[in-house]
């Protein structure tokens, strides 16, 4: 077996692994014990999808809990993103912002301008390119004002 072939089973595995929790945690969420948390599971292969789903999700209440780049049973290479409500004690939405690129100079300029408009660093994955590369994708955050 290629190493590149066991790299996009094991991230597959991975993928279904966490479906597979989040299913399970989400329906546990769904009795109303306050103790308890509700999830959405977001995947996509375009950053701009995925920034408008999460900015649609903070709107009803979840914040950002986890994400991963990588190859999905079903779509391919994509962002996969948990965004999770719950008891957490804090209150508020955020604005999410993704960036995306392959070249670490375009990130910096990209980061420190969206760092002077409040955002911050909320999570970090590579995601393959439709043309086969990787990038870097961001996702930043901040209050809703």
């Amino acid at each position: 077996m290629k190493r590149s072939q066991g790299l996009r089973q094991r991230r597959s595995i991975s993928s279904m692994i966490l479906v597979g929790f989040m299913w399970c945690t989400g329906t546990v969420a769904a009795t109303g014990d306050p103790d308890r948390f509700d999830f959405k599971l977001l995947a996509t292969s375009r950053t701009s999808t995925m920034e408008k789903e999460m900015n649609q999700a903070s709107a009803l209440g979840f914040r950002l809990a986890a994400v991963m780049g990588g190859e999905t049973s079903l779509g391919g290479s994509e962002v996969v993103v948990i965004m999770q409500k719950g008891q957490e004690g804090a209150s508020g939405s955020y604005q999410y912002r993704l960036l995306a690129t392959n070249k670490t100079s375009t990130m910096q300029k990209e980061l420190t301008l969206e760092g002077e408009n409040g955002f911050e660093l909320a999570g970090m994955t590579v995601s393959r390119t439709t043309f086969g590369g990787e990038e870097l994708v961001s996702i930043l955050q901040r209050p809703v004002r």
